[in-house]
Formats: C-alpha cells, sequence, structure tokens
C-alpha cells in the first residue's frame, strides 16, 4: 500500500517565542511523509528569522497578509499537496516524536476519514494545567456540547472540497463550525486516537476578556444552529461544564 502523505499546517502571528518549539516538535516527527507547510500572517516581530532557520524541512511557506487565523489555514489547506491535512498551530507541540506515524497508520489500518486524539494544556514552563480527555466517538455527543480538540484533528483532503472550508463568518468557533459540519450534519464517523497527540500553551483569543467570551459563545450558539445540533441553548450550558472534568 502507498504510504499516506500528510500536510502538516502550522498559522502564525507574531509568535516569536513559540515557533521554533512548534517547528522542531514537526521535524523530529519518525513518520517520513510529512509536507510541512508554514503560513505567516505578515509577522511583525522576528517570526520569520526563527522560521528562515528551518526553510530546508519547510515544503512551502507563505507570509502576507490574511483575514485570521481560518484565512491562513485555508490558504495551506489550498496548496496541500498531501492525503491527510492536520493543524498545529505556532502555540502548540507534538507531545511526541510518533504522534504522526500514528496518525498514519490509524488511517491506513482502519480506512477511515476522520482522526482526533487527547490534548493537554500547559503553561509557559510545560506544566500540565488542563487534560482534555476526548473519549470514543458518538455523533449524539454533539447534542450534549461535546468535541474534539482542534489541534488533533486531522482528515483527508478530500473533505474539504465536499463539505467546504473554514468558513469566516464564525469568529473563533470556525473550527468547532467545521468539525460539526463534517462529523455532525455530514455524518462523517470519526476514529478516536487514545493518545495525548498535542501539548498546547495556555491562551487564546477567545478567552483574553469577557468581550471576546461572549462573542465566542454566541459564534458557537450559530454553528450549533447552522448544523442542526438540537435545543442549542442547552447544549451551550453543557459545553462549558464538560470542561470542569479537565482540571482533575
Amino acid at each position: 500500500m502507498q504510504e499516506l502523505k500528510i500536510s502538516l499546517i502550522t498559522v502564525t502571528f507574531n509568535a516569536e517565542k513559540t515557533i521554533e518549539r512548534c517547528i522542531q516538535s514537526v521535524i523530529n516527527q519518525s513518520y517520513p511523509n510529512v509536507e510541512y507547510i508554514v503560513i505567516d500572517g505578515n509577522s511583525s516581530d522576528k517570526t520569520s528569522q526563527v522560521i528562515s532557520k528551518y526553510r530546508s524541512h519547510i515544503q512551502a511557506f507563505i507570509s502576507e497578509p490574511d483575514r485570521g487565523v481560518y484565512d491562513a489555514m485555508n490558504k495551506g489547506i489550498k496548496i496541500a499537496t498531501g492525503d491527510i491535512i492536520g493543524m498545529l498551530n505556532s502555540d502548540d507541540f507534538f507531545a511526541d516524536d510518533d504522534i504522526l506515524l500514528s496518525v498514519a497508520e490509524a488511517f491506513k489500518q482502519h480506512s477511515i476519514r476522520i482522526l482526533y486524539g487527547d490534548l493537554d494544556y500547559v503553561n509557559a514552563a510545560g506544566k500540565i494545567i488542563r487534560k482534555w480527555r476526548s473519549g470514543n466517538y458518538a455523533k449524539s455527543a454533539f447534542n450534549r456540547g461535546w468535541m474534539p480538540p482542534h489541534p488533533t484533528f486531522y482528515c483527508k483532503k478530500e473533505l474539504f472540497y465536499e463539505y467546504g472550508f473554514y468558513s469566516l463568518d464564525y469568529g473563533t468557533a470556525a473550527d468547532y463550525e467545521l468539525m460539526s459540519r463534517f462529523m455532525f450534519k455530514n455524518s462523517i464517523s470519526a476514529f478516536y486516537l487514545p493518545r495525548v497527540m498535542v501539548k498546547m500553551e495556555l491562551g487564546g483569543e477567545s478567552n483574553k476578556s469577557l468581550t471576546n467570551r461572549v462573542k465566542a459563545s454566541l459564534n458557537d450558539l450559530r454553528a450549533m444552529k447552522t448544523n442542526g445540533i438540537r435545543v442549542p441553548w442547552i447544549v451551550m450550558f453543557f459545553k462549558p461544564l464538560r470542561k470542569i472534568p479537565q482540571y482533575f
């Protein structure tokens, strides 16, 4: 069987403090057939200089203004040549060197179109603060506020062309909207890889202020309605409650 190619996309903007850690975790992966794409939003700090140190490991690099992280992701997807697409943002890094090997093996062995796994949130010192353990997939879980961690989400490239790219109409909920569109609205089954795939530094645009949190919640609500998740106001109540056990 032909070896699957994974296109891994990192989007970044003014990430000079974290981008090197991210890139090193990619180039240390044991799986050989990886196309690494970096999309930078025309950073004004030293991000581009850091990236330039690793250009021999990066198959495609674009640095230009964009309309945000999901616009940058779409740019990466459109130039990707791999069978499988995954995202690793500049604040994230792989939990170990065999993550992409496990991803590729799962896609080959189980004939799947979507895969997701587990994630640890860490602080700047690398200490684990929160553990996101996804569990096995059931479509009905979306009606109870469930979603997979987006940094662990891998899918066949063809799905973007069948069901659409990241929509820029949902703000920071664009990843939730896309995953619910693929998995819930269009009933694409998903495979759970029960291992910590990514470590993600705490932060995120949607949590920087109460205003941003409210906007994110409203975008979540619109994404639910768009993709047919029933009783979205009840789901909105359960969605944050699902995070509580992750701190223990």
